[in-house]
Parts: C-alpha cells; structure tokens; sequence
C-alpha cells in the first residue's frame, strides 16, 4: 500500500512557509521566553495550519473589536492524535491557539522609544513583507529559514522579555538578571541547595513586585464609567476637568484625558462648556472605544474605574491582551475591586503621580480558548489535508472499521477566545438533565463532572459565584486555579484548588445527553455541543490593579470583612478575670 503522504505533494507558497517559521519564532522567542534551548516547543499543528492559509493576513482586515474582542479566530482547523483514544486525551488541540499567538505579536514591545500602536493586521503584515524580501534570496522552504540553534548565543536574561509591553516597566524594580545567570549557569542540572536559593530568588521577585512602588510619568489618563447613570456622568465631569487643570510635570496644564466617546454627546458631561474653559483642552480631552482598547492599549498610563465590581470587569472585558494599572473607585455595591473612596480621589492621585508611584497586584486571568467539533461549526473548514509529516485517513472510512492504530478522529474548529479575570461558568442551560462533563487536565482525565455544570475561578473570582456555590475563599495573589461544581450530585465531589500551571479542558461528550452553555466572567455566553470543549489555561495578561499604601494584604482582607461581614461575632468572649 502505498504512503497516503505521497498522496499530497503540493506544497503550500514560500512566502506561506516563511510566515509561518517567523510566527513560531517570534513565538519562541517573545511568549515562551524560557525555553533556553532555541528550540520551539510550539506543535506542528499550528505550522501545518499557517502553511494552508497563503492569504492569512488578508483574513484579518476587519477590526477585531468590531462585534467582539473576542472573535480574532480563522477557524483553522486542528486535529488530535489518531493514535490516541478519547480518555487519553485526544481533544487537545495539538497546539497553541492561533489567537494566543496573534496577541503575542501584536503586544511586542516597540524597538524605538516610542509606543507606536500595533494592530494584528499590521503585525502580520508587516512578518509577511519581512519575509517576502527573504524569499529573494533563498528558497522558500522551511530548511532555508534561518536555524533556531542561533538562539543559543543570545544570553537567557537578554531574552526573557515580557509579551505584554507594559510590564517590562517592572525591570527596573527586581533584579532578575541575577536570578536568571543563576539558572543559565547549571546547564548540567541543578543541585538540591541550588534549586532552593532558585526557588527563594523566584518568591523573593514576587515580593518586590507588590513592595516596590513603580514610579512612571502618568501623562494619559483613561476614565471608565457607566455612561447611562447621571450621577456617575457627573462625577466623571469632575475628575475630568481637575485633571485637566492641575498642572502636572512642570507643565502649567493637566494631564491628556480619555473618556468614554457616548460622553461626547451627553448634555450632562458638557463637552462644549468645558472646552470653554480653557481652549487648549480640546487637543487634551480626547475618546476611547473599544477598538483603542484593543489596537493602542499602550497609550494609556493609567485606567480609572468609576462603578462597582461590574465596571472592573467590563475594563478586563476592554482589554483582552495588554492592560494597563487600573484603579478602581467605590461607587458600587459591594466592591471586592474597588478599595479606594472617590471622596478622597485628589489625595490618591497625587500620591500616584507624584513621588510616591504606585504599587500593583497582578491580579491573574485566564486565557479561555472554544474548540468545535468541525461536525458543530458553522464555518467552512479548511481541507483536511495534511502536511509530509501527518498521514490523511480516509473521509469515508468509519470509526468502526478503522483498526486502533489508524482511528479517525474527530477535528476541531478553533473558535473564541477570552481574557477571564473572575470565571469560566458551564452549565446545563435551560435542559433539565445533569450536565455531564470530561474534565481533562494536560490531557489527563481528571474526573467526570455530573452537576448541574461547574465553575473555573480565578482567586480574584473567588469571592463571585465561587463562593456562592460553596468555594473557598482565595487570596488574589495566590496562583491556582479554583475547581468549583454546582450542584453535583455527589456528596463526595468538594471544591478544588489546583496548580496554574494545568492545562484545563472541558469537553462535552459526544454520547452527552444534552449540550452545555459556556459563560465568560458573565458575557460572550455560548453554546456547547457534543464534542465541543473549552480549554483554560493561566493567561500572559495579568491585571494590575493599584493598591493602596497598606499593601495587598491589607486591602483585600478588609473588603472580605466590608462586604461580607467575615468572622464577625455579636461579642467577644470574656476572660477569667
């Protein structure tokens, strides 16, 4: 019998080739900084998926925000091991989303000292022109690319570069080159006393992190607000025109202001009266939407938060790669996120943009990916075809009459993504049967989910639904990632916390019942049928947000015991005398 790779011998265009050996370089070398070997541990899946797609920056021309921040997928196809079975995890995508890596790219930081605004349009469009001009001069095939083994002679702390451009301001506040030459400098293995002093340098960064104040020129401003409540409108009305008008960094004028564009209508905020006041205001008060957010979130230094818990999360909905430091006034309910009074919001501002600088949490979010069964997607997949080092099973041959060794298996459709800083929710929907659930972590059956559905949460989250279905109460700055069912129907099943570093899929079985619905820190709800699945992994975007001088700690336990009365007791328990 013949090799079924012989059967496909055409080859994708050079400059399709050299698109996608760049994309898996800048991958390496920009979103997996650690790999100190060159080499990419990003799968073939994704290569074999850019080299089907010759026109695949054409693909991107419409805005990613224009329906929602979320859908930037090509609905490239991606297949699992056919040597595997389903329990053994053969719902893996076989690679690193395409939108994980788009975002990578787009959120280089620029080589000048300027912020130029980088879109993935331009990103793309700009590796595929680079290549083009290498294709002159050598063949286009993925040997003649340059070799990754010249990587070795870049030193490890040269390339540990953060994706997100505006985190590498924390450079300057540790000293990680000294912790990154101790790791480069036992190439042979670690020895026990060197792991622990790696172990307490890697902790120690995580204090400084939050201890070191960040003292950077805050020269533009971004306000958030809910446009449709008046007594909000007025408020950013205020802080609005003071922040215009305190002088700031020897200038005798503010700082530039980014409002939200439905205020430039709003008869309340009054943007002709406040232009009046001084005409230089109007190069100075400025709008955003929601396409800034996501093409130039480098422009802003700072996000104030007028609202509640609510208005936090829409900022986190806004910014799905790069987030700059938020600060959050309580104007809302409860106010888990919101720790400092808008009475007061001339102090705070001045101690953060004077000489104090502010200090941050890096709240962690997770990155949630939807994977379709090609069979479920509305989408046109792409040919199945696969590339010289995959072998291509017959269309028509069935599950059943394939030999374990050659089973077909089912291929999955990349769908949406999204940036969680609270939770990823499945459940049943409106069916009246238990959910049923494959949970995989790092394709390893973990348990089967049989609830009402389950909830994934952030430590952030954990005082959101978590909590309210009985989950633990979970400190911000603790890296896990918190297993909650609702409702199961086992006494047995208990609430988890498990390691950041899993590699989360839950996945609908084709012999389900009924489909699942799939929800986002509240929104971009959607619909899982059978043989779809979400994978959830920790996020490269954390979420700063400014602490106040008593530090994290401090903070986040007075927001448990303010909005939840925690461990409050009617008296206190006498002594013996």
């Amino acid at each position: 019998m013949s090799d079924p790779r012989d059967m496909h011998s055409s080859r994708a265009p050079p400059h399709a080739q050299s698109l996608g050996s760049a994309l898996l370089r800048d991958y390496t070398l920009h979103l997996d900084p650690l790999n100190s070997n060159g080499a990419s541990h990003v799968d073939e899946e994704l290569l074999d998926a850019m080299e089907k797609f010759p026109d695949l920056s054409n693909k991107l021309n419409a805005s990613p925000q224009s329906s929602s921040p979320s859908k930037l997928a090509t609905s490239i196809p991606f297949r699992s091991d056919p040597l595997s079975t389903h329990r053994r995890g053969t719902l893996s995508a076989g690679g690193v989303p395409q939108q994980t890596v788009f975002k990578a790219l787009a959120s280089r930081s620029p080589r000048s000292g300027q912020l130029t605004p980088v879109s993935i349009k331009a990103s793309l469009s700009n590796r595929l022109h680079s290549n083009e001009h290498e294709d002159r001069h050598a063949p286009g095939t993925l040997s003649s690319q340059p070799d990754l083994s010249q990587n070795l002679r870049t030193p490890l702390t040269a390339r540990f570069k953060y994706p997100c451009f505006f985190h590498q301001r924390f450079d300057d506040a540790v000293n990680t080159d000294r912790v990154l030459d101790e790791i480069a400098a036992e190439d042979d293995g670690y020895t026990h006393s060197r792991l622990m002093q790696t172990a307490t340098s890697v902790r120690e960064i995580s204090k400084q992190l939050q201890r070191r104040p960040i003292k950077r020129a805050v020269r533009t401003i971004m306000i958030v607000t809910k446009a449709r409540d008046n007594s909000l409108v007025y408020l950013t009305r205020e802080l609005t025109e003071w922040l215009l008008e305190t002088p700031r960094y020897n200038s005798d004028l503010g700082v530039t202001v980014y409002v939200d564009v439905k205020l430039r209508t709003s008869k309340r905020f009054n943007v002709p009266s406040l232009l009046a006041t001084n005409p230089r205001y109007e190069s100075m008060l400025k709008y955003w939407t929601p396409d800034l957010c996501w093409t130039s979130p480098e422009i802003f230094d700072l996000v104030l938060t007028l609202g509640g818990d609510g208005t936090v999360l829409y900022t986190s909905w806004l910014f799905q790669r790069i987030v700059p430091p938020i600060l959050s006034f309580s104007l809302g309910s409860l106010g888990f996120l919101t720790n400092f009074e808008f009475s007061s919001y001339k102090s705070h501002l001045n101690r953060i943009m004077g000489d104090h600088g502010m200090r941050v949490n890096l709240r962690m979010r997770f990155t949630c990916t939807v994977f379709r069964s090609a069979a479920n997607s509305t989408a046109t997949p792409l040919s199945t075809t696969s590339s010289n080092k995959r072998s291509t099973l017959p269309s028509s041959a069935s599950t059943s009459s394939l030999s374990n060794n050659h089973r077909k298996e089912p291929e999955m459709v990349e769908g949406e993504q999204f940036e969680v800083l609270n939770e990823l929710v499945i459940d049943r929907g409106p069916s009246p049967y238990v959910s049923n659930l494959e949970l995989y972590g790092d394709n390893n059956l973990l348990t089967v989910v049989q609830a009402d559905g389950c909830i994934i949460s952030t430590p952030t989250g954990s005082t959101a639904y978590s909590l309210s279905a009985g989950g633990p109460l979970t400190h911000p700055s603790i890296p896990g990632i918190l297993l909650t069912p609702i409702c199961p129907h086992t006494l047995s099943f208990r609430p988890m916390v498990l390691s950041d570093t899993l590699l989360l899929k839950i996945c609908v079985p084709r012999a389900s019942r009924s489909t699942a619905y799939a929800s986002f820190d509240g929104k971009g709800r959607v619909e899982l049928r059978r043989g779809d699945y979400v994978q959830v992994e920790a996020g490269r975007y954390p979420f700063p947000t400014v602490v106040g001088e008593g530090g994290t700690g401090g903070e986040w336990f007075e927001s448990v015991r303010r909005a939840l009365r925690w461990n409050n007791r009617g008296a206190v328990q006498k002594g013996f005398n």
